[in-house]
C-alpha cells in the first residue's frame, strides 16, 4: 500500500465520523465508500521481476496504446505508450537496472492521457536511466485527472530492474523510449504490468551497430 492511500482514507474516515455524529450514520456512507476506494486505488502489489539478460520491463500497469518511431532530442527512438486507467495500479517502476542520469520535470497541459499529443504537451517527469551499456528514457505523464507526479529517486541513484521509483495519481500515461535496435516484445492493445511484463530486449551490441548503420527496426 502506498502511504498516500492511508492519508486520503484517514481524512475521509474522520469526515464520516463527524457527519455521522452531526447528522445521521447513513449520511457518512459516501465518505466510507471513498475511503475504501482510495485504499484500493493506492495498492502496491509485489511483482516477479524477470532476470533475463537485456530485458526491459514496463514502467507501469495498463494498456499499450501506441508503439511508434519518434524524434527525441534529435534522435530516432521507439516509443511505447501505456495508458493507466483509474482501475490500474499507479506505482511506477524502473524499466532497467542502472543509474539515474537525468530527471527533468516539464510543466504543461492536462490533456486526456489517450490524446496523441499529451506525450509532448502534458505535464510530465522525464527520467533517463543508463545501464547494461544502454540508455532508456521513461516519462511519467499527467492526464486529465492526474495532477500530481511523484518520483522518489534523484540523479546518481542506482536502481534495479523493476524497482519502485514513483507514482502518478489517478488516470495517466507512461512512455518508454528505446533505441530502435531494441527487439519489441509487446504489441498495441496488450495489457502490461509494471516491473513484470517485458516490453523488449536489448540487441547484442554488434546487431545494434548494424541496425544503426544501415537499416531500421520497426515495432510490431
Amino acid at each position: 500500500m502506498v502511504r498516500d492511500g492511508y492519508y486520503y482514507a484517514l481524512v475521509l474516515l474522520i469526515a464520516a465520523l463527524l457527519i455521522g455524529w452531526l447528522a445521521a450514520p447513513a449520511w457518512s456512507m459516501p465518505c466510507l465508500v471513498l475511503a475504501a476506494f482510495f485504499l484500493w486505488f493506492f495498492r502496491d502489489p509485489g511483482r516477479s521481476v524477470p532476470n533475463d539478460p537485456g530485458a526491459i520491463v514496463s514502467a507501469a500497469d495498463g494498456k499499450v496504446t501506441d508503439i511508434s518511431s519518434v524524434l527525441a532530442d534529435g534522435k530516432r527512438l521507439t516509443r511505447i505508450s501505456v495508458f493507466l486507467s483509474v482501475f490500474d495500479v499507479h506505482v511506477n517502476r524502473s524499466p532497467i537496472a542502472g543509474t539515474i542520469r537525468d530527471v527533468r520535470y516539464q510543466r504543461g497541459s492536462f490533456l486526456n492521457a489517450m490524446n496523441e499529443k499529451c506525450g509532448e504537451l502534458n505535464e510530465q517527469n522525464v527520467v533517463t536511466v543508463e545501464g547494461e551499456g544502454q540508455i532508456v528514457i521513461f516519462k511519467q505523464i499527467a492526464g486529465l485527472l492526474a495532477r500530481r507526479i511523484v518520483f522518489s529517486k534523484k540523479v546518481g541513484d542506482v536502481v534495479q530492474r523493476g524497482e519502485r521509483v514513483g507514482l502518478i495519481k489517478f488516470g495517466s500515461r507512461t512512455d518508454v523510449l528505446l533505441h530502435p535496435a531494441v527487439r519489441i516484445d509487446v504489441k498495441k492493445g496488450d495489457r502490461v504490468k509494471g516491473g513484470s511484463t517485458v516490453l523488449g530486449y536489448f540487441q547484442p551490441v554488434s546487431d545494434a551497430v548494424a541496425v544503426s548503420g544501415g537499416r531500421s527496426t520497426e515495432a510490431r
